[in-house]
């Protein structure tokens, strides 16, 4: 059929517009919004599974441990805020034939020019737990050999022990951690003991504090766990754990003494009758303890990491989260943590990042 002039034109002006517009669908993109990046602000908690937390910050970086159970893994960054995104290393794995096991609680520590970290494990011998230390002499941790230097006890008085860590007191290193009386007696107390080098205590351990308040008895067995050392003003503190971990009620206690005093002396230290860090409730906080602490970059801000769990009933499991919050002073020069913040919380990042 022949068409008219008019619609031979019409059909043909209809078929430039109908290609031209196909081509430029081809070539044309739909830019993407714009990427909003919260630079004030980061959530809590950091890590949705990262049992006994443990800080150590230097030369501008921040590393930090947690208990993984098979292996001692380390993360290492510049923004607490962003632990998250810092792979975790695993960089040290029980050799084939080792009898490590349900390993720890790990702490690391810059000595002398070398790495330690200290970590408790099962041996499968000896009725239970020990504290035992790695040595790494690279200048990145995340790097390097680490060497196993054994069971950090002291031999006349070698029982089941956790939780380790470093003091320094009067020019002097100390040891602290978590254990029983004697073979036969489940109630952990925290001692003390003179360290000779990183991997060796010198002369007798002493007994700082047990379970005697009726918040530091919640759950079986009785528990003071996980004591960690900070230091303010002409004072010196550790802060530690009470009450069973399987229990809501796990809370942080207290000791106080002079920067100046006899670490290794009872009479030295003052507890406080009362816990300084309880559970929230409302702010699905469950048995928040087992902290550490660490400084804001600029050195401003002084701050607490410590796990919890986000609902009752969960213990001592993997579900307990890593959480970190800034606390204050009080006028006495006692550390305020407050209270734990509610899981979900959008709160400012450290000072400095």
């Amino acid at each position: 059929m022949l068409l008219k002039p008019v619609l031979r034109k019409l059909l043909t002006l209809s078929l430039i517009v109908s290609l031209g517009g196909c081509k430029k669908s081809e070539n044309s993109t739909v830019a993407p919004p714009p990427l909003v990046v919260d630079e004030t602000t980061y959530s809590t908690p950091l890590l949705a599974s990262a049992p006994d937390p443990w800080v150590y910050q230097k030369d501008g970086f921040y590393y930090f441990m947690s208990t993984t159970g098979g292996n001692l893994s380390l993360r290492k960054t510049a923004k607490m805020s962003e632990l998250s995104k810092a792979p975790a290393k695993v960089i040290w794995t029980p050799p084939p034939g080792n009898t490590y096991r349900d390993i720890w609680a790990p702490e690391i520590y810059f000595f002398d020019g070398k790495w330690y970290v200290y970590f408790s494990a099962d041996p499968f011998c000896c009725n239970g737990h020990r504290v035992f230390v790695l040595e790494n002499s690279s200048p990145d941790p995340t790097t390097g050999t680490w060497v196993d230097k054994g069971r950090i006890a002291n031999p006349t008085e070698d029982f089941w022990a956790i939780d380790g860590t470093v003091m320094e007191q009067n020019g002097q290193r100390y040891f602290l951690w978590s254990g029983h009386r004697e073979t036969a007696d489940g109630v952990q107390r925290l001692y003390i003991s003179k360290m000779s080098n990183p991997w060796t205590l010198t002369g007798p351990r002493v007994e700082l504090s047990s379970p005697e308040y009726e918040w530091e008895k919640k759950g079986e067995p009785d528990v003071n766990e996980g004591p960690e050392v900070l230091k303010h003003g002409n004072k010196t503190f550790i802060v530690y754990s009470a009450s069973h971990c399987s229990t809501d009620d796990y809370a942080l206690g207290l000791l106080s003494a002079s920067q100046t005093a006899d670490p290794l002396d009872p009479k030295s230290w003052t507890k406080t009758p009362t816990p300084v860090f309880v559970k929230n409730p409302t702010g699905n906080a469950f048995g928040p303890g087992h902290n550490g602490f660490f400084q804001s970059p600029d050195g401003k801000e002084d701050w607490l990491i410590y796990h919890a769990n986000v609902a009752t009933g969960q213990g001592c499991g993997d579900a307990r989260s890593t959480r970190m919050q800034k606390f204050s002073w009080n006028a006495d020069g006692t550390p305020n943590f407050g209270q734990p913040v509610p899981t979900g919380s959008k709160l400012p990042r450290p000072s400095g990042e």
